[in-house]
């Protein structure tokens, strides 16, 4: 099914950590297939605005919809399959370290609800495929460089065919030719139809590889050249 609506829409939306006000009035929608940056100083709310997305923190007043969920009206039992929706990437790889490659993913499916052995294993091949990781499956995460192992993280948020993916600096704690190869993989799952809004520090990779920029200032969202 084709669907015109956003896959992403903020609407005077207020960002609060707690009873703080971080960011007010935020509108912007993502459609499928787009690509944002989302920049801004540390401190600027970026995570902050990542985390209500995601439901990590609740949408206090304004609207928010997000592959199909309203976050005003979001309940906490919604709150997992919001997230099968999305794919999440964080600077830290958060993989299980006692686990192979394999094992990781497995874990993800099996707590998402697949239950299809084969099912299961077609699926890690092919994200693995995906991430160009094909030959990975067995590796153990510290057998595998920095670069490696946020792979894996793309490819595990990539299990559930998510509409976006969200990465908070995915690149953030690695070196530049790394980090050039994570955003080819970023932007072949994008050019595959998969919406991503990623936050970064790393204003060379905005240059390098052009695309929607909404900055975080002075407690606002601003979409730059737009």
């Amino acid at each position: 099914m084709f669907s015109t609506e956003p896959v992403l829409s903020l609407d005077h939306a207020d960002i609060y950590q707690g009873s703080k006000l971080i960011l007010g009035d935020v509108s912007f929608q993502i459609n499928k297939g787009d690509f944002a940056y989302l920049i801004g100083r540390t401190g600027s709310g970026k995570t902050s605005l990542l985390k209500t997305l995601y439901a990590d923190l609740w949408l206090q007043s304004g609207k928010g919809f997000v592959a199909g969920y309203p976050l005003e009206k979001l309940k906490p039992r919604d709150v997992p399959f919001l997230r099968r929706k999305i794919g999440i990437v964080f600077q830290d790889f958060q993989l299980f370290s006692d686990r192979t490659v394999e094992e990781n993913l497995r874990f993800v499916l099996k707590a998402t609800g697949w239950s299809s052995k084969a099912e299961m294993n077609n699926r890690i091949a092919d994200v693995l495929m995906q991430v160009g990781l094909g030959t990975a499956q067995k590796k153990m995460p510290h057998q595998l460089s920095g670069g490696e192992q946020q792979r894996v993280v793309v490819a595990r948020a990539m299990l559930n065919e998510p509409q976006m993916l969200i990465a908070d600096e995915p690149t953030g704690n690695l070196d530049p030719a790394v980090s050039d190869q994570i955003m080819k993989v970023f932007q072949a799952i994008n050019n595959a139809g998969t919406a991503v809004l990623m936050a970064t520090h790393n204003y060379e990779l905005l240059n390098k590889y052009p695309a929607r920029v909404l900055r975080c200032q002075d407690g606002q969202v601003i979409e730059l050249g737009g």
